[in-house]
C-alpha cells in the first residue's frame, strides 16, 4: 500500500494553514499542541519551551505546505508531533541533556515520520535568515530602512521618495537596487558562499 496519502481532514487542515485562516490555527493549536507540551514537560522543558517549539514546527509544516506537490505520508498529528521531537530532541543535544522519557524519543519512529530534508531545509532557511538579519544591520542607514519599507512594509517607490526626500520614484529604484547589491555583498560574505550573480 502506498504510503502518500493524506486523511481528508488533514487535507482541510493544509489548506486553511496554507491560506493563513485564523480558525485552523486555532483548532491545530487546540488539536496538537497539548501532546507537544506533554513530551516537552516531561523532558527538561516548560511550556515556554513548548510553545516555541510547537510554532516552530507549524512554521517548518507551513513552509512544506507551500511546495508543489507535497503531501502528506502519515497523518498530520504524527508529522507535527515527529518534527517537534526532533526539534527538541536537537535541543536537549545542545543542553548536554538526556531525554528522561524515552518512550517519548523512538528513533525508528521519527525517522519513519519526518524526512531528514524537512529538518533540514528548515535549519538552513533558519540559518540564512540569522545571517540576513545580521547583514541588514551591517547595511547601516539609510540602506536599512529603504529595503525594509520597500519589502516588509511594502511601501510604493513613490512614498519611499517622499520619504527619504528623493526627486522621483526613479530615482528612489535606483538607490534601493544599489543597496539590495551592498546588502547581497554583506550577505555573502556573512554566509561564505559564492556569490551568484
Amino acid at each position: 500500500m502506498s504510503k502518500s496519502y493524506i486523511y481528508e481532514s488533514d487535507r482541510e487542515l493544509l489548506e486553511g494553514l496554507s491560506n493563513h485562516e485564523e480558525k485552523t490555527l486555532g483548532l491545530l493549536y487546540k488539536s496538537f499542541f497539548p501532546m507537544v507540551l506533554h513530551m516537552v514537560v516531561n523532558n527538561h522543558g516548560t511550556e515556554d519551551d513548548a510553545k516555541d517549539l510547537f510554532q516552530e514546527a507549524m512554521i517548518i509544516l507551513y513552509d512544506k505546505s507551500k511546495e508543489p506537490g507535497f503531501a502528506l505520508e502519515a497523518k498530520l498529528k504524527t508529522y507535527l508531533y515527529a518534527v517537534a521531537k526532533r526539534l527538541w530532541l536537537k535541543q536537549l543535544n545542545r543542553q548536554n541533556k538526556v531525554p528522561l522519557k524515552s518512550s517519548d524519543f523512538n528513533r525508528e519512529e521519527l525517522e519513519d515520520s519526518l524526512p531528514d530534508e524537512d529538518l533540514q531545509d528548515h535549519n538552513e532557511k533558519e540559518e540564512r535568515f540569522k545571517v540576513l538579519s545580521e547583514a541588514l544591520l551591517k547595511l547601516g542607514e539609510p540602506c536599512k530602512s529603504l529595503l525594509e519599507d520597500f519589502y516588509m512594509r511594502q511601501m510604493s517607490m513613490q512614498e519611499i521618495a517622499d520619504k527619504f526626500g528623493y526627486t522621483n520614484p526613479d530615482n528612489a529604484k535606483t538607490q534601493k537596487y544599489k543597496c539590495l547589491n551592498r546588502l547581497k555583498k554583506l550577505f555573502f560574505i556573512e554566509y561564505k558562499q559564492p556569490e551568484i550573480s
